[in-house]
């Protein structure tokens, strides 16, 4: 049977490809979208709430939330649901997220939820992932990126690359639910998928490396059918590749999209505190 699909009210979405506008209206998605993680965090953080149709029910749950919107037509709608302090109207894209919680005054784990613009789902994730205060995440992608991040029909061959090396290493990573185009208005040409995160508490790579290991993924897998040493040696010395793969157990021939996180990980530690062409 399927779901009952309701109308939103209020602006609809802009017919510009450049927002990515896709609003959720499939109920039962909501619901376990709403109530994902419930209980195991102390505030919310919505990016992108646009016609309000989850922050009705993020607004019921008795938590701080907080908002972030860059559309001002939805504004008249929020205000019916958050006093004006907690409506961030702007991008996200230029929110520093740690920044934001301490001049609120966030304590405790924080939830990010957020049906994320297709066009800039990537850059909006790592800005996630570079708030620690953020202990759970509620993320919809679309069904391509979802793969890039976790595995969603178990692990393959030759499908390692930068955001999943970043995902994986600070978070446990479960699919939630598939979203069918359907469930939108408009509907996108894609398939969507929500995934839902948990900080891990001890990360094989320790979080105040995060900058040096998100710039080793970048260039490791910025040619990742190529091989690995082939792309390292624009950064490091021959010798100091050779030193690395033998220790680590990669041969030459070796491609990165090949290599799974343990890998990438001790790669990287014999790597890090090697001499670079250019800083890390």
């Amino acid at each position: 049977m399927q779901t009952k699909i309701k109308k939103i009210s209020g602006p609809r979405p802009r017919n510009d490809k450049s927002l990515g506008q896709h609003y959720l209206i499939d109920q039962k998605i909501i619901s376990q979208i709403i109530h994902n993680h419930q209980d195991l965090y102390q505030y919310i953080l919505e990016v992108g709430p646009g016609p309000a149709v989850l922050t009705k029910g993020l607004s019921l749950l008795n938590k701080s939330l907080h908002v972030f919107e860059m559309d001002k037509r939805f504004k008249p709608s929020l205000l019916e649901l958050l006093p004006d302090d907690n409506i961030i109207m702007g991008d996200a894209l230029k929110i520093d997220f740690s920044d934001f919680i301490k001049k609120y005054n966030l304590s405790g784990h924080g939830l990010i939820v957020s049906n994320l613009p297709y066009n800039i789902s990537v850059p909006l994730f790592i800005k996630f992932l570079e708030a620690p205060e953020i202990k759970y995440l509620t993320l919809m992608f679309q069904k391509e990126v979802a793969e890039k991040i976790h595995p969603l029909n178990g692990p393959k061959e030759n499908d390692m690359g930068s955001l999943k090396a970043l995902a994986q290493t600070y978070f446990e990573t479960q699919k939630l639910i598939t979203v069918p185009p359907g469930a939108f208005s408009p509907p996108p040409q894609v398939n969507s998928t929500v995934i839902s995160f948990v900080r891990r508490d001890l990360p094989k790579v320790p979080f105040y490396e995060w900058k040096n290991f998100e710039s080793f993924c970048r260039r490791l897998f910025a040619h990742r059918r190529k091989q690995a040493q082939k792309v390292l040696k624009s950064f490091y010395s021959p010798e100091s590749i050779d030193q690395a793969f033998l220790q680590c157990h990669i041969k030459k021939m070796d491609r990165a999209e090949s290599f799974d996180l343990n890998q990438v990980h001790a790669l990287y530690q014999c790597l890090a505190n090697k001499n670079t062409n250019e800083d890390l």
